[in-house]
């Protein structure tokens, strides 16, 4: 498989497509990043204060740049996922290799941010299924992991369903960071275990 970073594949099935951000997605992200139920499971660990609580387009505008910058610096990858019966990019996933000293070490980390309609059990699996397979190759993983707090009610089900297991370990953030903590809430699934589920 090619590199991911020089050229970024487009994923699809019946219902959804997966490709890189686009500046001109922005109209459509906005009412994903300015949605007031989403915006809580969205995961902004590590992201210098973040919220992903955006609210103009102009703001949504710079996000997508940012993103766009990180993909050229080989830093993640943000894909739009696009709703082929609307044609509209109801929410992003990003996935960059995590190296580090904790338990999240040589994993896929993978942030799913999703508007609120769309925050269903069937819709999430449907969707995670399109880059699961793929994103263990694409980024020299055996785990993928993702965070899913709580209330996350139909994603953790979704998780569960693709295998994926609730973990009791930490990410923890690297020194020097401004945070520097650590944060719970992560679900890992293991390329192996899928495989025999």
């Amino acid at each position: 498989m090619k590199d991911v970073y020089e050229q970024c594949p487009t994923l699809e099935n019946e219902n959804f497509k997966l490709r890189l951000v686009e500046k001109a997605d922005a109209p459509d992200l906005l009412k994903v990043y300015s949605d007031e139920k989403a915006v809580p499971l969205f995961n902004s660990d590590n992201c210098d204060g973040d919220d992903f609580h955006y609210t103009t387009l102009e703001r949504m505008e710079e996000a997508i740049a940012f993103w766009l910058w990180a993909y050229k610096d080989r830093g993640f990858v943000r894909w739009s996922i696009l709703d082929k019966a609307s044609n509209e990019a109801v929410g992003t996933i990003e996935l960059f290799h995590r190296e580090s000293q904790d338990y999240f070490n040589h994993c896929g980390l993978l942030r799913l941010d999703l508007r609120s309609d769309y925050e269903r059990k069937d819709r999430i699996v449907e969707i995670l299924s399109l880059i699961m397979e793929q994103a263990y190759v694409l980024f020299d993983c055996t785990m993928l992991a993702t965070k899913a707090i709580p209330s996350a009610v139909e994603r953790r089900m979704a998780l569960e369903a693709l295998g994926y297991e609730e973990k009791k370990e930490m990410l923890i953030s690297p020194e020097g960071t401004p945070k520097g903590g650590k944060y719970g809430d992560y679900w890992s699934c293991y390329a192996s275990e899928r495989a025999q589920k």
